[in-house]
């Protein structure tokens, strides 16, 4: 039986990329799912194709294709939950700014463009987080999770107002490791090495960080959505239940040189 049994992985931005991965690997192992995540039609069925085959695993799964970045939209979804049902809450919204800091003026990012994308790729994780805690649905020994980039502390053009973003989350993963260890819940970021995900491939001159991040891994190819959602699973198993307020890069090696 699984460890996993009558419990819900509730991930923000599923659809596609880590998330969806996580979601597949996570259902494979008998975790029910539910994905919330913002696509426009003509991208529906091949997520309802994902979907299914999540499904036939014997496996609950709940999509819904709304605004994750809305307080009512939030308190609606988590009504389908009922109390100490969340084993993990992952965070995977890819939604920001790519425009530089120095060009044309109406092409250079603004106030907006910051506040848009750090709501996104950072605020948005503690507003689910706290409102799952609020309404109880976290179970004991909950894991709460979110993808983090060597975008943090690298420049690359375009990626701005995404590095502001991933250095506030990772700043909102420790004050959540402290001061939500006494409910029993571990916050964690995984730092995934170079992945073609929809959102990496959108990062100005992706292919040439793609063709530099091979190059400096120690095994010579990038990382792939299945080496990250395998993380995911260990994270919430009950043997990963003390690792707590850390960044764990899964990369291979790629970011050591």
């Amino acid at each position: 039986m699984s460890e996993f049994k009558n419990q819900w992985a509730l991930i923000l931005g599923g659809s596609s990329g880590l998330g969806l991965a996580s979601a597949k690997k996570l259902a494979s192992e008998g975790m029910n799912i539910c994905i919330v995540h913002r696509d426009r039609k003509e991208n529906l069925p091949s997520l309802e194709k994902e979907i299914e085959g999540m499904q036939a695993l014997g496996v609950a799964v709940k999509t819904f294709n709304k605004n994750a970045l809305q307080k009512d939209i939030i308190d609606d979804i988590l009504t389908h939950f009922p109390k100490h049902s969340v084993k993990l809450l992952l965070h995977s919204i890819a939604k920001g700014s790519l425009k530089k800091i120095n060009g044309a003026k109406d092409e250079i990012l603004s106030k907006e463009d910051f506040d848009i994308t750090l709501h996104a790729m950072a605020l948005s994780w503690y507003e689910w987080a706290q409102a799952l805690i609020e309404k109880e649905i976290f179970v004991l020994n909950a894991q709460n999770l979110a993808f983090t980039s060597e975008g943090n502390a690298k420049v690359w053009l375009g990626y701005a107002a995404v590095s502001a973003a991933k250095s506030a989350l990772e700043a909102l993963m420790r004050s959540m490791a402290i001061e939500w260890a006494p409910l029993g819940i571990t916050t964690n970021c995984i730092q995934a090495g170079t992945t073609e995900t929809p959102s990496f491939i959108a990062i100005p001159g992706s292919r040439e960080l793609s063709e530099i991040a091979k190059n400096r891994n120690p095994f010579n190819r990038l990382t792939t959505p299945n080496d990250i959602a395998n993380v995911v699973y260990l994270l919430c198993k009950k043997e990963a239940a003390w690792i707590n307020g850390s960044i764990i890069k899964v990369d291979g090696g790629e970011s050591l040189q």
